[in-house]
């Protein structure tokens, strides 16, 4: 908690005297998003992974403390307004690490920041290859990692899609990428599945799917 109240006392000062044109400084914001995200993912705020009783009493005195970070993050990511573009394709990987946590109302939250870095690598540069190929190579090593279920590869569609539907330009090319990469997400998961199989047939499979 004292950490958190320090990172939100960072977070302050970044948008008070460093956020505008003349001021910005591009390596305070990226040590802010870095430390920010490894706060959020560390073993001790993981909820899930510890016993019924243990989980609610953490909740009950302090509440989930990533959703709270978490929250924070999304919002001094929409602050950077024109700077965003700086900040891609660095940030996919944090971003993603982020909206991985099994914790639904954060994954609602920071899902749609992906769109925002889509569409604004689309306004940069007329397209969004650069964010395509990080996502995709970050969610590999990150559902390899363990992480990643069926869950999130249903918010993510859903998500994405609607966002995309409704942009001018983007309507086309953002559906192909987000089916691309549910596509993706299904047939790593079913990897990371059958791993452990003793059938050599149905690794073999899932390893050509994944090819």
């Amino acid at each position: 908690r004292v950490f958190l109240r320090a990172i939100n006392q960072y977070a302050d000062m970044l948008n008070k005297k460093f956020l505008d044109q003349t001021n910005f400084e591009l390596q305070l914001w990226n040590n802010y998003f870095h430390l920010a995200v490894a706060f959020l993912t560390q073993e001790s705020l993981q909820l899930e992974n510890f016993s019924s009783a243990k989980r609610a009493k953490i909740l009950n005195k302090y509440g989930d403390m990533r959703r709270q970070i978490g929250f924070e993050i999304r919002d001094m990511w929409y602050n950077l307004g024109q700077h965003k573009i700086k900040f891609i394709p660095e940030m996919v990987g944090p971003i993603l690490e982020m909206t991985l946590i099994p914790e639904t109302e954060l994954r609602k939250a920071t899902i749609p920041i992906f769109f925002d870095m889509m569409q604004c690598e689309f306004h940069s540069t007329r397209s969004f290859q650069r964010f395509e190929n990080e996502i995709i190579t970050k969610l590999d090593h990150e559902v390899e990692g363990g992480r990643g279920d069926e869950q999130y590869k249903v918010l993510f569609d859903k998500i994405l899609l609607e966002h995309c539907r409704k942009h001018k330009y983007l309507a086309k090319s953002g559906e192909t990428f987000v089916k691309l990469v549910v596509s993706l997400m299904e047939r790593l998961l079913d990897y990371r599945t059958i791993m452990h199989d003793e059938n050599k047939e149905n690794r073999m499979s899932c390893t050509v799917n994944v090819l």
